[in-house]
């Protein structure tokens, strides 16, 4: 689904005796949450390796005629943008253009295959037409759950923060706003094993079943909102889920279409966080 332009089972529980069954359920919260404060240091992912991490941005602007996809313009300002805010994050990026299905998925393939020993965290952030669960590539469709699979399963990002962001739409549906009053590890069982869905975080633009909002000059809602509170120097001593709760305050309260067609006018957005993070995230710049 085109992104729109403006013209502007079973379940355990942790409680004494409420466990799920078996003698080997744990049924109560072990350290470090019995010894520490729980705005410990210990509750933040470390920071201080040797590198950032790696953070790709795919650009798909112009697609095949055969997907049916229009050109997203706006596209190149939203990843210069991006490019420049995780570069002073101390990232080291890459800028990918039109990219095909396989290409981006080489891209991920590529990227898991590499040594992250030394690195803070991974990124990546795609823009680009989308639909439910799936983003186009510039010759079709590839499923959100394939595309970042093998970063998931990269063992050495296991216990570090993954951030995926995707300015993409996710169906059809217009949000036409409400009136506001005032009145209202390592794997192994010797070590730490973890959920394979841990410590990642997932940044949409829009929430399932919606349209994304760009503007064909400045960009796209989503990551002038994004680009530009992350380049405000407090966002350095904030959480980076908290910094994205103020930019989905910013895209719902600050953008509204301006469109020529009545039913595409006056409509707002709001983006959608997914986190699996298990530790609060800063990303200052790199020292």
């Amino acid at each position: 689904m085109s992104d729109r332009v403006d013209n502007a089972g079973h379940e355990d529980y942790l409680s004494a005796g409420g466990g799920g069954g078996g003698d080997d359920d744990r049924d109560e919260l072990d350290s470090p949450f019995k010894t520490l404060s729980l705005d410990s240091d210990e509750f933040a992912y470390n920071m201080k390796h040797p590198k950032r991490g790696k953070f790709v941005i795919i650009n798909n602007r112009t697609f095949n005629p055969e997907t049916g996809m229009n050109e997203r313009s706006g596209s190149d300002v939203d990843a210069a943008s991006l490019y420049q805010i995780f570069l002073r994050f101390g990232f080291d990026v890459g800028l990918y253009h039109n990219q095909t299905i396989d290409q981006m998925l080489k891209l991920m393939i590529s990227a898991a295959g590499e040594n992250h020993s030394d690195s803070d965290c991974f990124g990546a952030a795609v823009l680009s037409h989308g639909d439910a669960d799936v983003l186009y590539g510039t010759d079709g469709i590839i499923a959100i759950d394939n595309f970042i699979a093998p970063i998931k399963s990269c063992r050495t990002l296991v216990g570090k923060p993954k951030l995926f962001i995707f300015q993409a739409c996710r169906g059809n549906e217009f949000d036409n706003g409400i009136f506001q009053s005032d009145a209202v590890g390592d794997g192994t069982r010797n070590g730490l094993v973890i959920p394979m869905e841990a410590d990642v975080l997932y940044a949409y633009s829009t929430v399932p079943g919606y349209f994304s909002w760009r503007n064909s000059s400045k960009g796209s809602w989503f990551v002038q909102a994004l680009t530009q509170i992350l380049s405000r120097p407090e966002t350095e001593r904030m959480d980076f889920v908290r910094v994205l709760t103020r930019v989905s305050h910013a895209v719902a309260h600050q953008f509204e279409s301006n469109a020529s067609r009545p039913e595409m006018n006056r409509k707002k957005q709001v983006p959608s966080v997914v986190s699996m993070l298990t530790k609060d995230l800063y990303l200052g710049p790199k020292k």
